[in-house]
């Protein structure tokens, strides 16, 4: 059995609530500040929904409380999901 290296652990999804939020900045700050893929920002400018793998789901739900308020928030370790565990 091969294993299979994931390059950024964990999948951090949330919903950040504000004022006059801008899916197209908060996607370019992210891309620019931290490293990781399959990044997804959507929404309006009171409603933004962030899907982003990373290794460091903690800076990314510090910046996206520094926009407003959060919540839905899911950091899910896809290394012990690849690996058939739970949690």
């Amino acid at each position: 059995m091969v294993e299979q290296t994931i390059e950024f652990r964990y999948d951090t999804q949330l919903l950040i609530e504000g004022e006059d939020l801008d899916e197209d900045e908060i996607s370019a700050y992210i891309t620019e500040h931290f490293k990781g893929d399959c990044l997804l920002a959507v929404g309006d400018d009171e409603l933004i929904k962030i899907h982003f793998h990373t290794n460091e789901p903690w800076l990314v739900l510090e910046y996206c409380r520094s926009l407003g308020e959060i919540y839905d928030i899911v950091v899910e370790d896809m290394d012990r999901q690849a690996r058939g565990l739970q949690g």
